[in-house]
């Protein structure tokens, strides 16, 4: 459907190659003095610009969890913020350890994007999230926004524990990737009228965000070092985020099309269910929920902690 070049609002089916919309056509025409000064000048809101439901965004929400839980670890490891948590303390916080997660404990799955690893890991994953989570909350809106990014957070944790299950992956990079991925989608398919002009900016910081951190998280392992970047959690996010976003500007692009964003949420869920359970079954794990017994979590941890971290999302 096209896009009014003066406005970029999204004109209907039935324009007949008409490329102005009829908002404006009268405005215009008001300013030129053809219309009467008490014609009406219907009052049309920005088609990209929407409205958070309330001064508290759910991105400041998601903000204050990630930075609440930080100051938790923080205070029960020392209170120095600046040093690295002990893989024993970040499982004890519900990061994403492969064995626990396949084992029983799935809530990790979506607890760890809630867990970073240092202060400088969240730091530059709540710059990113403040950012791009304001942007994708307020063309979403609220609710659509918050299934977005939960859902792409356990599409990033899944990721992670198919990649290296006997690893260890905390952090709300694998989410963010799926907003840049779920926007990404959007734009390219028209989902919002944004005029040309305003769209590419976003497109070329998108693009960039995703690119850079890409590379950089191949960087370690192409020069032998063995780094923390969780590059699967990032791709099965940003791989998530592209999914939605698409479905979502093919099938229910506009916000009272509720019902079809909830059905492609709940097919989504299932599927990422379905991938669960095949990769718990891949590794001959008995299908159960719950947390495993006390030796083999003790067992567990002490390797995690002795070993080396297979990943930081």
């Amino acid at each position: 459907m096209a896009n009014c070049i003066r406005c970029g609002r999204q004109l209907s089916g039935f324009n007949f190659g008409k490329k102005i919309c009829p908002w404006c056509v009268q405005h215009e025409a008001q300013q030129r003095g053809e219309l009467g000064e008490d014609a009406p000048q219907p009052v049309i809101r920005t088609p990209w610009v929407r409205r958070s439901e309330s001064t508290i965004t759910l991105t400041q929400i998601f903000f204050g969890i990630n930075v609440a839980v930080f100051l938790g670890m923080v205070i029960g490891n020392g209170g120095n913020p600046f040093q690295d948590f002990p893989g024993a303390e970040l499982v004890r916080w519900y990061a994403n350890v492969g064995v626990l997660t396949l084992s029983g404990e799935w809530w990790r799955l979506l607890t760890c994007v809630f867990v970073h690893a240092n202060f400088i890991h969240i730091a530059f994953n709540m710059w990113c999230l403040w950012d791009l989570g304001a942007l994708s909350e307020s063309l979403y809106g609220r609710w659509t926004f918050g299934a977005l990014y939960l859902i792409c957070g356990l599409g990033a944790s899944l990721a992670s524990v198919a990649w290296h299950p006997t690893g260890l992956s905390v952090g709300a990079s694998g989410a963010i990737f799926g907003l840049a991925g779920a926007l990404i989608a959007a734009f390219k398919l028209g989902e919002f009228s944004v005029p040309r002009a305003a769209l590419s900016g976003p497109m070329r910081s998108l693009m960039f965000f995703v690119g850079f951190n890409l590379v950089y998280g191949f960087l370690p392992s192409l020069f032998g070092s063995g780094g923390i970047t969780d590059n699967a959690a990032h791709i099965g996010g940003l791989l998530t985020g592209l999914i939605l976003g698409a479905l979502i500007a093919l099938l229910a692009p506009r916000q009272e099309h509720a019902p079809r964003r909830v059905a492609i949420f709940l097919v989504t869920l299932l599927a990422l269910a379905g991938g669960a359970i095949s990769l718990a079954h891949h590794y001959s794990i008995p299908l159960r929920l719950g947390p495993i017994n006390f030796g083999q979590a003790t067992k567990l941890t002490r390797n995690v902690s002795a070993g080396r971290i297979a990943g930081l999302l």
